[in-house]
């Protein structure tokens, strides 16, 4: 039943979707980079206003529902990048905008971004620790 319902998809064509997507919003960050760079003339703030501008754009094409049709589009090719983890967090809060904004925005925000925040935590703590056993061993 499930096979049925399920839509077929070329696995090479969704692959290079999901490639050239990516590599097209990698491409923007390299060219805000080099942009910031040449403003700031610091790679280190340069670095953060890149990240900055793209979870800014990421959010904003997310709130106006652009977003998800790209990424229905492009798959991973939106997740991987820092794009889709701003992505993760406004979906939700603008699908509760209607019960307000503490219940519905504030509430429903990190419905699915919260649990990768913790469990990426907690692996970051567990892989430092391991590191520092087989540091102290050698």
């Amino acid at each position: 039943m499930y096979e049925k319902a399920s839509p077929n998809s070329n696995l090479l064509v969704d692959c290079l979707w999901a490639f050239c997507v990516g590599g097209l919003i990698c491409a923007l960050g390299q060219v805000l980079f080099n942009a910031y760079q040449g403003i700031l003339h610091d790679e280190d703030a340069a670095r953060a206003w890149v990240s900055i501008t793209l979870i800014a754009l990421a959010a904003f094409f997310t709130a106006l529902g652009l977003f998800d049709n790209l990424a229905k589009r492009a798959g991973a090719g939106t997740i991987v990048p820092i794009t889709g983890f701003a992505n993760s967090i406004v979906a939700p809060a603008m699908e509760f905008k209607s019960e307000g904004l503490v219940l519905g925005v504030g509430a429903k925000m990190f419905v699915v971004a919260g649990p990768v925040l913790v469990y990426g935590t907690i692996s970051s703590v567990i892989y430092g620790v391991i590191l520092c056993i087989v540091q102290a061993m050698a």
